[in-house]
Parts: C-alpha cells; sequence; structure tokens
C-alpha cells in the first residue's frame, strides 16, 4: 500500500507541489474523492479551492470501468477502446445524457451561492485521488484549457505510466508520486479507501465560499 488514506496522499502531494506556495494557485478538485485531498493542498499551497465537474461515461457492461469522459459544456472524451467494450453511438448519446444531467445537479448542490472561480491567468492544479484510464482528468483539463490558466498541472497520487503518458498531453505538468505497472484500481493503493459522499463535499466547500 503506498498511501494510508487520502490524508496521507495529499499531504505527500502538497510537499511534491511546495514550489507553487505563496504564488495563489487554484486548487481543482475533481469531486467527490479528491474534494478533501484537495482542501489540504490548497491550505498547505496558500492557494484557493474548487472543484471542476466532470463525468466519466461507463461501459455498457460495467459502469466503473470508463470508456469516455465529458465536462459541463458537454465536450466528450471517447477513448480508443469504448467500441470494443460495446459502446454503441447511441449508446454512447444516452450515457452522455444522464451524466450531463448528474453534472447539472451537482453544480447545483455544491456551488448554489457563487460561479465557479475563473482559472483564467492562474496557475491551475487539477487534483484527484488516482487515475485509472485517465478519462475524467482528460476532459478536466481540456476544459480548463480553454479558460487560459497561466500554468496548467494535473496532481494524483498514483497512475499507471500509460495513463501518465496519455494525460500529459492536455497539461503543462503532471505530478503523480506512484506510477506502478501492476496497477488493477485505485483503492489497491490506499490501506484506508472510504467513499466520500456528497454531505461532506458540500460542507468543504461552503467552509471556503
Amino acid at each position: 500500500m503506498a498511501f494510508r488514506d487520502r490524508n496521507d496522499a495529499a499531504d505527500q502531494l502538497a510537499e511534491k507541489l511546495s514550489p507553487y506556495r505563496g504564488q495563489h494557485p487554484l486548487v481543482l478538485a475533481i469531486p467527490r474523492g479528491a474534494v478533501p485531498m484537495a482542501k489540504r493542498i490548497a491550505d498547505v499551497l496558500q492557494g484557493e479551492l474548487d472543484v471542476v465537474l466532470v463525468r466519466k461515461l461507463g461501459a455498457p457492461s460495467n459502469p466503473e470501468f470508463a470508456i469516455g469522459s465529458m465536462d459541463e459544456s458537454g465536450w466528450t472524451y471517447i477513448s480508443e477502446y469504448a467500441a470494443s467494450a460495446g459502446a454503441t453511438p447511441s449508446y454512447i448519446d444516452q450515457e452522455k445524457s444522464r451524466q450531463m444531467e448528474t453534472l447539472r445537479k451537482r453544480r447545483a448542490q455544491y456551488t448554489p451561492i457563487r460561479a465557479p472561480i475563473d482559472p483564467a491567468g492562474r496557475i491551475v492544479i487539477v487534483v484527484d485521488d488516482g487515475l485509472a484510464t485517465g478519462a475524467t482528468m482528460i476532459s478536466a483539463l481540456h476544459s480548463l484549457r480553454a479558460k487560459r490558466p497561466a500554468k496548467l498541472i494535473c496532481a494524483v497520487p498514483v497512475a499507471p505510466p500509460d495513463t501518465i503518458e496519455k494525460v500529459a498531453g492536455y497539461c503543462d505538468e503532471v505530478v503523480c508520486l506512484e506510477t506502478p505497472y501492476d496497477f488493477r484500481a485505485v483503492g489497491q493503493f490506499y490501506r484506508d479507501f472510504p467513499q466520500i459522499e456528497d454531505k461532506e463535499v458540500i460542507e468543504i466547500l461552503k467552509q471556503t465560499a
């Protein structure tokens, strides 16, 4: 196990990201698991916390396996193996509709009293608790690049090497603590990896609003 829990992973990431301390970075979490992590990192770096909302598109027979992802604008990333996983064009359209509805609900829940923080001209650090296929991170980075940050950084505790290679093309820098070849799921690298609920995300975002 590489990490005790998400707090341990966040503290190690914050140390690696210490060159950005005092530069008021915008630390954006991919909900839900990364939100407590991003809060710790933002506090250490004296930055600002927000969320970037993206959703993975699940495979027909295995919704946990990402065949792509989408952002709030509707931009969609489809992986090269989507068809072989059984995702037809009509299935992808249906899955996009389902996930867009979830994105709308989450935006209404998470930031009801303020607009998302503008990343233009900022050092932007996008945090997730780990990457498997990298699909959701790719959508997050793509949506943020269009908003013209000064620098765009992907920060994750763990991901397989081929995923890091894929994601690197969408940002200026990747900070990843562990890149194991024997990768089955993000949770295998944490001793304690509980699910984060919406209630906890909302509470953290309220504190930082």
